[in-house]
């Protein structure tokens, strides 16, 4: 073979084969790589923010805090969104009837007033009112039996999962819902009632009680059941700890365990 065929290699660079193009030249004053990332970054630091883009930064700073509080707002009434139309329903019924009956009972304020005002014998209808709200207070206090329409709530625990905080809180439902006297397993339930214990061996003021649990309630049937069966109430709450709960309207419910009177030790009546 002849170096024409095959290039020689001194020591110096070889010839390209003609196959292979040679590389362009660089253009005359093009910057070297090094020089463009010099520039780069001299452009990017320090940085250099305006009072115009500072402004802006906090505007979206707050759009962004808005929009946080108001999904986290809205999920808030997912329990409710998620519920049924016929549950909404009776929510929705149960608080009508709440309003209604706190406006009964403004109405009938107003006409005491009106009585105490235009009485020819003022001194007697106030007599009059006294003995009432004395017996409307015994009610209350458990000191005076009682009967009228209600309902009956059935709580049956085989398993022994009932706490006492969950006949705690069918005693709140049931006042909310307008409960006027209230008696479970032959203990009256009054503004100080307290219920201790563990599942399965349970006290009401003291007084041990085993389920099935009792309650006797008067007031009107019409707005105690359904306070019960909301979503996430009472009787959904016993049914997840394998409980039953019964509810019965009737129309005359008996409360008649009493409680006895209790003197103050230490307050006296400030009334001359």
């Amino acid at each position: 073979m002849t170096n024409e065929e095959h290039p020689r290699i001194d020591g110096r660079r070889s010839a390209l084969p003609p196959e292979v193009p040679a590389p362009p030249p660089s253009a005359p004053g093009a910057p070297e790589p090094s020089d463009g990332r010099r520039r780069l970054l001299a452009g990017l630091w320090p940085l250099r923010v305006t009072r115009a883009q500072l402004v802006v930064a906090l505007l979206l700073f707050g759009l962004g805090l808005g929009l946080a509080i108001q999904v986290r707002s809205n999920s808030d009434n997912d329990a409710l969104r998620g519920a049924r139309q016929e549950d909404l329903v009776r929510i929705l019924d149960e608080l009508d009837n709440r309003t209604q009956r706190l406006e009964d009972e403004k109405q009938r304020l107003e006409g005491q007033r009106t009585e105490l005002e235009n009485s020819s014998d003022q001194a007697e209808e106030a007599r009059r009112q006294t003995l009432e709200k004395e017996r409307q207070l015994g009610i209350l206090a458990g000191t005076v039996a009682a009967h009228g329409p209600g309902i009956t709530l059935t709580v049956n625990d085989p398993t022994g999962a009932v706490e006492a905080d969950m006949l705690l809180d069918a005693v709140q439902e049931l006042r909310a819902a307008g409960a006027e006297a209230i008696e479970v397993n032959g203990v009256r339930v009054v503004a100080d009632t307290y219920f201790s214990g563990d599942g399965g061996e349970l006290s009401i003021d003291g007084h041990k009680v085993r389920a099935p649990y009792v309650f006797e309630v008067i007031g009107r049937p019409q707005d105690l059941e359904p306070a019960l069966n909301i979503p996430g109430g009472v009787v959904q709450t016993l049914e997840k700890e394998q409980a039953t709960a019964e509810v019965a309207r009737s129309e005359d419910i008996v409360v008649d365990a009493l409680r006895h009177a209790q003197q103050p030790d230490y307050a006296r009546s400030s009334s001359q």
